[in-house]
């Protein structure tokens, strides 16, 4: 994995993939999601890349949240037909790099970040907004160790260690970072319920620290939150957590697992201002989650432009 680019400026994430495949017509409501299309569609996931990399978003972030060895054998696939899957995941966003760059000339670097989501992903019941598993820490690294082992070596620049609910399973999927091979680095995001705690009601100030544990988490904050919580998040991760800041809100919508859809309406919070603020409380790496979609990400790239995080590490 290539080291991400010096933290001199802030670096526009992309916003939700399975938002923008579901507006170019996509079901995506089964056990899989996005990663259905990986099976079914690829030039569909290119597309959705190029959507936000055309919006201004500098990473493209892989269809491999919900893709699990696990999830995958449900669908008849062996493990080595998972594995490869899981790395097409991480060949089509670097293919949708090189043709942007391509018909736009643009120079400025572009990343693919592998997406590494939590163990309620592969139950596809919402239960990442709980991290009520019940599961043993070393349960935990055993799911995510096989995972993480082939999309550390698929070409990706980075892993996108994301929406993490609970500081049980980040202490995990640290342990686990730390022994893949030399070079492999991740940003880790919690998904949390308010300003004091992840979705599992641990104090964030205790699980933005796990940063400060491993040289390979080269920033630390949250996704997958209401946008109003952001602000107050992005200031207790960049004390805690002593690295720059990744902050990626969803929209503010409510995920319903049981009935796989989405309630309420969107919350105010991803204006230029708010962004302003997260970046002046350390953030680095700024984005949209879950139905926030390249229109929102072009306003967030104009937002960004010119501003230098307030802290450094």
């Amino acid at each position: 994995m290539d080291a991400p680019p010096p933290d001199t400026a802030v670096t526009v994430l992309d916003g939700g993939l399975a938002t923008e495949l579901e507006r170019r017509g996509h079901d995506l409501s089964d056990d899989l999601w996005s990663a259905r299309l990986l099976l079914e569609a690829p030039e569909e996931v290119v597309a959705a890349h190029l959507a936000f990399f055309a919006a201004g978003a500098q990473v493209a972030t892989t269809a491999t949240y919900q893709a699990s060895f696990e999830g995958l054998a449900r669908r008849g696939l062996d493990g080595d037909e998972a594995a490869a899957v899981m790395r097409r995941g991480v060949a089509l966003a670097v293919a949708a790099r090189e043709r942007h760059a391509a018909e736009t000339g643009r120079a400025d670097p572009l990343l693919v970040a592998a997406s590494v989501g939590p163990y309620g992903a592969v139950l596809a019941d919402g239960s990442e907004y709980s991290g009520d598993y019940g599961l043993t820490d070393r349960a935990l690294r055993d799911f995510h160790r096989r995972r993480m082992g082939v999309l550390a070596t698929a070409g990706a620049d980075l892993l996108a260690i994301e929406t993490v609910p609970s500081l049980q399973e980040g202490q995990a999927l640290v342990s686990v970072l730390d022994d893949l091979p030399d070079g492999t680095t991740a940003w880790l995001s919690f998904t949390c319920a308010d300003e004091r705690r992840t979705r599992r009601g641990d104090p964030v100030e205790q699980a933005f620290a796990l940063a400060r544990e491993s040289s390979r988490v080269v920033a630390v904050g949250v996704n997958c939150t209401a946008p109003q919580h952001a602000a107050a998040l992005v200031a207790a991760a960049a004390e805690a957590g002593g690295k720059p800041v990744v902050v990626y809100p969803n929209s503010g919508e409510t995920w319903d697992g049981r009935t796989r859809s989405w309630r309420g309406s969107a919350a105010e919070g991803l204006d230029a201002a708010a962004v302003a603020r997260w970046v002046e409380a350390g953030a680095r790496w700024v984005g949209g989650c879950c139905r926030v979609g390249p229109a929102q990400i072009a306003a967030i790239a104009a937002a960004a432009s010119g501003l230098r995080p307030g802290r450094l590490s």
